[in-house]
C-alpha cells in the first residue's frame, strides 16, 4: 500500500484539465512510472489495460477493471444496437450488462446531430461511469488502473478538433465526388 500511496502522490490532477490545454502527463510516463511501483500482478494488468475491452469475459486480475470492461463493453454494445435499428438492420445479441441507463446513453449519442457532440457526451457518460465504479481506497492498484483509463479517455477526447474534423470531411466528399465523376 505504501508503494502506491506514494505513486499515487505523485500523479497530477487531469480531471480540471480544460479542453484546450495540454495534459500534465503522458500515457507513456504514465506507465513508465507505474512500473517502478506496481506489483508484478499488477504491471501485467496495467499493461493490458485499453479503452477498447477485449470480446472475451476473460478475468483481468482485477475486479475494477473487469467491472470497468465490462460496463464498456455493454456501451458498444447498446451503441452498435441503436445504430443497427436507426438503420433498419438486424440488432447485435445484448449482455445482461446492458441496462435502461447505458441504452438511454446510447440512444442520445446517436440521435445527435454532431459527432463531436456525441463523442464529448459520451466522453463525459464514461467519466461518470469511471467514478461510479472508483474504488473506496483512493491509494489501491485498482485506483492506479482507474487513473490510467481517465488519462486515456482525456487523450482521446483531446484528440477530436472541430477544424481538423472538417478538413477530414472535405478531403473525403472531395474523393468520393472525383471517383463518382470516373
Amino acid at each position: 500500500m505504501g508503494a502506491q500511496y506514494y505513486l499515487m502522490a505523485q500523479l497530477p490532477d487531469i480531471s480540471a484539465v480544460g479542453e484546450k490545454q495540454a495534459l500534465p502527463i503522458t500515457e507513456a510516463y504514465f506507465r513508465d512510472l507505474c512500473a517502478r511501483f506496481l506489483s508484478a500482478k499488477g504491471r501485467k494488468i496495467l499493461d493490458g489495460l485499453s479503452l477498447v475491452p477485449p470480446n472475451a469475459d476473460a478475468s483481468t486480475g482485477s475486479a475494477f477493471v473487469d467491472a470497468w470492461y465490462e460496463n464498456e463493453r455493454a456501451l458498444r454494445l447498446g451503441l452498435a444496437q441503436v445504430r443497427a435499428l436507426s438503420m433498419k438492420k438486424e440488432s447485435v445479441q445484448l449482455t445482461g450488462f446492458c441496462t435502461g441507463d447505458v441504452l438511454q446513453a446510447a440512444r442520445t449519442a446517436v440521435g445527435m446531430s454532431s459527432p463531436l457532440a456525441a463523442e464529448q457526451y459520451l466522453y463525459q457518460y464514461r467519466l461518470s461511469l469511471l467514478d461510479r465504479l472508483m474504488p473506496a481506497d483512493g491509494f489501491s492498484e485498482d485506483a492506479v488502473f482507474a487513473y490510467g483509463i481517465r488519462l486515456m479517455l482525456t487523450q482521446r477526447i483531446k484528440k477530436f478538433n472541430t477544424e481538423t474534423g472538417l478538413a477530414s470531411y472535405h478531403t473525403i466528399y472531395e474523393r468520393i465526388l472525383n471517383t463518382s465523376e470516373c
